[in-house]
This record gives C-alpha cells, structure tokens and sequence, in this order.
C-alpha cells in the first residue's frame, strides 16, 4: 500500500510539472503565452519581465543581429541607425535569434520603445518570421513620454490575420498595475 502511494504522488507531480507554464481559457483548454520584446536600454526589459511574471507567459528577448550602440539611438542624429531605419518604415533589421515553436502559443505579447511615434522596425522584422494567424497578438510599449502613435496601423500589415489588440502602454507601471491592466 504504502508503495502504491508513493507512485501516485510522483505520478501526480509529474502531471503538475507537466501543466506549469499554461493556462486555462473559458473554454478550460490550455492556452500558451509569450512575452517577446525588444529593449534597447532596459526599460522594455524590465516592462516584459514584469508582465511575463503577471500572465505566466515564456519570455523572449528580439536581440539585434547588429546590437544598437549609444550613437544608434541618438536620435536627434539624423544619420544615427535609429533615425535612417526609422525613416525607411520597409527598413527591416536583422534579429539573431528566433523563437522555437511558435505554433504553440495562443497569445503572443510583443513588447518594444516607442520610436518615432511608432515600434522599431526591427518589431516589424520579428512579427513578419512567423505566422500569427489566428493568435491573438497584443503590443505593448514603453516611452519617454509619447504615446502609442500609429504604432498598429504599421504592425497590422506585417501580420494581417492576427487578432490585434490595442497597444498597452507598460511605461514605469509596477506589477499590480500591469495585473489590472491585462484583465
């Protein structure tokens, strides 16, 4: 007897190691969630870690084949990187690394700064490797002081048959807020 109860406590650990990291939806199906993001200085950073921790989402960094330097992000440069591939809204820069197994997310959080009233275009980069058909993609930003801009009228066209959501604005905001805010 006593044998048979320890199987069923280790069978049992197994099918709740097995179920960590997924959630149930209204339909009590196992959903998947990540939490991509592209950060360069930190702040959207410390926003996807807060947010991946909130939503039990997988994190995901989008690191630039080319890492940014201080004078890339000099954007009252007009010849910095930032300002010629932001003037470029088809500029495209390479990313390095790529997320194993999209397929298995539902929902897809992709978080970046604002530049230029709008996402980086290395966003664009990420959103165009995979197919999101279907999967409910919700943006959110971090910014030194402006809003969202027509940052979806330029993310839609790189994944046309995701279910888009408005863009959350994530700047500064501590966990309790976050958990109010994807509610």
């Amino acid at each position: 007897m006593r044998r048979l109860t320890i199987i069923m406590s280790l069978a049992i650990a197994v099918v709740l190691c097995a179920c960590a990291g997924t959630k149930k939806d209204n339909k009590n199906m196992e959903t998947k969630t990540l939490v991509a993001y592209f950060s360069a200085t930190g702040t959207t950073k410390a926003a996807a870690e807060k947010l991946a921790d909130v939503v039990g989402g997988d994190l995901h960094e989008i690191q630039p084949e080319q890492p940014y330097t201080d004078a890339d992000l000099d954007w009252h440069n007009q010849q910095s990187r930032s300002s010629v591939e932001m003037k470029d809204k088809s500029s495209r820069p390479a990313i390095k690394n790529k997320v194993e197994n999209v397929d298995q997310y539902d929902t897809v959080y992709i978080g970046f700064p604002i530049w230029w009233y709008i996402a980086p275009t290395i966003v664009n980069t990420f959103v165009e490797q995979y197919n999101l058909e279907g999967k409910t993609v919700i943006p959110f930003f971090t910014s030194g002081g402006s809003g969202k801009g027509e940052t979806l009228n330029y993310l839609k066209p790189s994944a046309p048959k995701a279910n888009w959501k408005e863009p959350i604005n994530l700047t500064g905001k501590s966990k309790e807020e976050i958990e109010k805010l994807v509610k």
